[in-house]
């Protein structure tokens, strides 16, 4: 189905690993002009080499750290002057160390907290900006199932990501006056599926301090599916959100993709 994202502009942060990076090959695969903002420049590239090679109309990295506000304005900056404007915003940046909340300290917390909730507020305003004047355009967030079911060694996670579900919903409440429309995909569990989908900034750089494999069959067992998620499983519910053509009725909405894990208790 052709989604009609075609030569749009579309930034996508945390573009260079894991979910981002799959992402950023889906649009790639429409042929969109997709920038990348990563705080992993090296790995981003990477990424944008192979969305050239997928199709991509054009694609071009800008070093970002999303918790910085100029670093984000210069990011959008970037794809502005390189694209006319920004159509798509996905939100993807997200970090988390699994610890149960007794074990963090305040520095922890700031962390979880400008990267997950304030790299969001960052990005969603530099957007607006650019799509109220056009009265169109779409942002995207990547939260997780952690802020529907409360998920044990995630507290501060799973209260950022709950976070940016109600911001979503009050932006898109105040802003689909002007056609644009801000939603949510929650993943659960999603695990890169080779070691060089991920860079060394990502949390997913050693797997060992995420899950252990016995964990992983765990959440398997767990899930209605029975079967833990892989990054190429979350880029259909973005594309699709992400779409005016098909998708243009719809804001405001939180959207799991976790194998049927929120359904759960």
């Amino acid at each position: 189905m052709d989604l009609g994202l075609r030569n749009k502009s579309v930034i996508v942060t945390g573009g260079g690993s894991n979910i981002g990076r799959a992402i950023v090959l889906g649009f790639a695969s429409e042929g969109a002009n997709i920038t990348i903002g990563d705080i992993d420049a090296g790995q981003a590239e990477d990424t944008a080499k192979l969305a050239r090679e997928q199709g991509a109309a054009s694609c071009q990295v800008v070093k970002t750290d999303v918790t910085d506000l100029a670093s984000v304005q210069a990011m959008f900056k970037a794809a502005t002057d390189k694209f006319g404007s920004v159509d798509v915003l996905v939100n993807n940046v997200g970090w988390d160390k699994l610890m149960f909340f007794t074990q963090t300290d305040p520095e922890f917390w700031r962390k979880v907290i400008n990267i997950n909730f304030v790299g969001n507020l960052n990005c969603t305003k530099t957007a607006l900006e650019i799509m109220i004047p056009k009265n169109t355009g779409s942002i995207v967030s990547i939260s997780s199932d952690a802020s529907r079911q409360g998920e044990l060694r995630e507290a501060v996670y799973g209260g950022m990501k709950a976070a940016v579900n109600s911001f979503t919903k009050t932006v898109a409440r105040e802003n689909g006056r002007y056609g644009i429309r801000c939603n949510v995909v929650c993943p659960g569990v999603t695990i890169p599926k080779d070691p060089s989908d991920v860079g060394g900034s990502s949390m997913w750089s050693n797997m060992a301090d995420m899950f252990t494999p016995d964990q992983l069959e765990k959440v398997a067992k767990a899930l209605p599916l029975r079967t833990i998620g892989h990054p190429e499983d979350i880029v259909g519910a973005v594309m699709f959100l992400s779409s005016r053509k098909v998708a243009g009725y719809i804001t405001g909405q939180v959207l799991s993709v976790s194998g049927g894990y929120s359904m759960i208790g």
